[in-house]
């Protein structure tokens, strides 16, 4: 078995993770609604077939300083971590706008406009800043079909998911992220095909790729869309042996504690954790003041949930400003050692008796 390199940014992470619980950065979507921008503003120069409004991956191209000022905002807010703009950086997800022959640009993009932000505080203050290259499930699942009358229909297989994976990580590494963040998993097989590629990649460079792995729940019963539970999810991927596990989306902090808790209780990884603002109202806005999130994740520090705490949807610089505060002087949650029983995962989990 070839010997991998250590990841240093890891090493420097898990330290940092000992002495303090971390922050992440919030919403990407939710700051570049802010600027009101045309479609003409998304294409920019380039000559696409398709309407580009909404494809938010194509601005770090088209309208990079709109991507490097939210970026900074969540720096100054306290963020140690900021992820790039790449959630529909794949191959499959830009078949919908044209766009597929950008992809490897997109990922360089957005990473050297994280990363050079990253550096530029960590250089400020001498406080280690990362970068984590976001990978989103794309709009295809593995373990479901888009047929209702051919259940065995797949729009996608297994093979192909890895390989468009493997392309995203290998240029999202090639822009410098330290880590790669899979993230809003609502197909736990969308993610074995996500966390196969970035073993794929790293030992074709001989180097550590750190992952960090985000379930979203899509349900009250605390599943995701392929009907696992936490606790099964954990189960399906903890061979990966993730720099972080957590949640993110779905809820807001009030709905998603009881999940954070499931997880904590079972992880010997970091737990990240980055809720929504709330739910949405009837216009799909996100109400949830700051101060109000705030509190929801003091609670967490409080009974030591948490290792890594961040918001997704409707959260924005004040949001991590609050959880900033919120989470000041509080110790970090102690990982659990590592379970060395047989757990396996059918849409429950199941241990192997001793």
């Amino acid at each position: 078995m070839t010997t991998l390199k250590k990841s240093e940014a890891a090493a420097i992470f898990r330290q940092q993770a000992k002495e303090r619980i971390l922050l992440t950065d919030g919403a990407a979507g939710t700051m570049i609604q802010r600027y009101k921008l045309t479609e003409a503003d998304y294409r920019g120069s380039y000559d696409l077939p398709s309407d580009q409004k909404g494809n938010n991956d194509l601005l770090v191209l088209t309208k990079p300083e709109v991507i490097d000022e939210y970026t900074r905002q969540y720096l100054d807010a306290g963020s140690d971590i900021v992820s790039t703009n790449t959630f529909n950086a794949n191959i499959i997800s830009q078949g919908d706008y044209d766009a597929v022959h950008l992809v490897r640009e997109m990922n360089l993009a957005a990473s050297r406009i994280a990363r050079k932000a990253a550096d530029d505080y960590a250089a400020k203050d001498g406080r280690p800043r990362f970068v984590a290259g976001a990978i989103g499930p794309t709009n295809k699942t593995l373990s479901l079909s888009p047929d209702v009358n051919d259940p065995g229909y797949r729009a996608v297989d297994f093979d192909t998911m890895r390989d468009v994976y493997q392309d995203q990580v290998a240029a999202l590494m090639d822009g410098g992220c330290d880590f790669i963040l899979i993230e809003t998993i609502f197909d736990t097989l969308n993610a074995k095909a996500a966390i196969m590629a970035v073993f794929e990649e790293q030992t074709k460079r001989g180097v550590e790729i750190p992952m960090m792995l985000s379930m979203t729940i899509t349900d009250m019963s605390g599943r995701n869309l392929s009907g696992h539970s936490v606790e099964a999810f954990w189960h399906a991927v903890r061979h990966a042996h993730p720099l972080t596990v957590g949640l993110n989306c779905a809820f807001g902090a009030d709905l998603l504690r009881a999940h954070v808790q499931v997880l904590s209780g079972i992880a010997d990884a970091l737990v990240m954790i980055y809720p929504n603002a709330g739910l949405p109202n009837d216009l799909g806005q996100y109400d949830e003041e700051p101060p109000t999130t705030g509190a929801f994740i003091s609670e967490w520090a409080e009974k030591g949930l948490i290792n890594v705490v961040g918001g997704c949807c409707g959260t924005t610089p004040p949001h991590i400003a609050a959880m900033a505060a919120a989470v000041a002087g509080k110790p970090p949650r102690v990982p659990h050692a590592h379970d060395h029983r047989m757990k396996l995962a059918g849409l429950d989990p199941f241990t192997m008796a001793a």
